[in-house]
């Protein structure tokens, strides 16, 4: 209700039209009247390397989580009185603010809207993406969120990016293993049946064999679900040769474990309905 108030330019291509601006009359321009103007610059001054350093060191975490609040009130109009703060918290030293930072992007994304996302947001979402796990996790938590914000054809970039997730700075963080074999059920809603086959199969066919048993569990629901979606879409080469591989991978594995894990995936499959019986047979 706030918009039909407002009076703003978004951006310096509107300027054109009126050669009379004076560089200050553009800097007018620019200020937001959504909250007072002092509370605003003062929020934006907090940022200052030197201010965290002699005032407290904490400071620029605390903004980094407001941050998604004060763009929320402001409105993506005003997304510019943000921008600069938002990107210099991002490559902040501390890897606290920039895990702050990842664990709320989602959020930001929804406030700013596709157009503003896909060129302000997706840069430090991938620089995110390889960054410490501690700040990874908070992409990874939230993964299907952001992606599904995004153009197709932009979705499908991070398809090739999401085996890198397998790679952990501490391979006994199995946390983060679980947490992608979630996230990954959430994304079979996204992609078609050759991308899933593709991509996403080779995934949890790896996850199925983690050395730790919860991460097991999860992957075993995540192929199951992989079968339904697969068996659902057409054409049904996908799914016939899914299960071919389960057949080849894990019950005919010459280990004892691969083939409990075909049990388990059987189990999955006829609890969940995920194939019709005589398929299933």
């Amino acid at each position: 209700s706030m918009d039909s108030t407002l009076h703003y330019i978004h951006n310096d291509s509107d300027l054109s039209t009126n050669s009379s601006f004076s560089p200050e009359e553009e800097r007018k321009s620019k200020v937001q009247d959504v909250v007072p103007q002092a509370l605003l610059d003062q929020y934006l001054s907090m940022t200052d390397p030197s201010r965290a350093q002699t005032v407290d060191t904490e400071i620029a975490k605390h903004c980094a989580y407001s941050l998604p609040g004060v763009a929320l009130t402001l409105g993506r109009q005003n997304w510019h009185c943000l921008k600069d703060t938002y990107e210099t918290l991002a490559s902040d030293m501390q890897w606290k603010v920039r895990r702050t930072l990842a664990f709320s992007i989602h959020e930001l994304a929804v406030i700013l809207g596709d157009q503003l996302t896909a060129g302000d947001l997706v840069p430090v979402f991938n620089g995110f993406l390889k960054d410490l796990d501690e700040v990874r996790i908070g992409v990874l938590k939230h993964l299907h969120d952001f992606l599904k914000l995004l153009h197709v054809d932009k979705r499908r970039e991070y398809l090739y990016q999401l085996q890198e997730f397998l790679v952990t700075d501490n391979s006994r963080n199995w946390r983060f293993r679980a947490e992608l074999a979630e996230q990954l059920i959430l994304l079979l809603d996204l992609y078609s049946a050759r991308d899933i086959y593709d991509y996403l199969r080779p995934i949890a066919f790896s996850l199925c064999a983690d050395k730790v048993s919860s991460v097991r569990w999860i992957s075993y629901r995540l192929v199951s679900e992989m079968v339904k979606k697969l068996y659902m879409a057409s054409p049904s080469t996908f799914v016939i040769d899914l299960m071919n591989e389960l057949v080849e991978k894990f019950c005919r594995c010459h280990k004892w474990s691969g083939r409990q894990t075909f049990v388990f995936i059987c189990q999955t499959i006829s609890e969940d309905d995920c194939l019709p019986m005589d398929q299933f047979a």
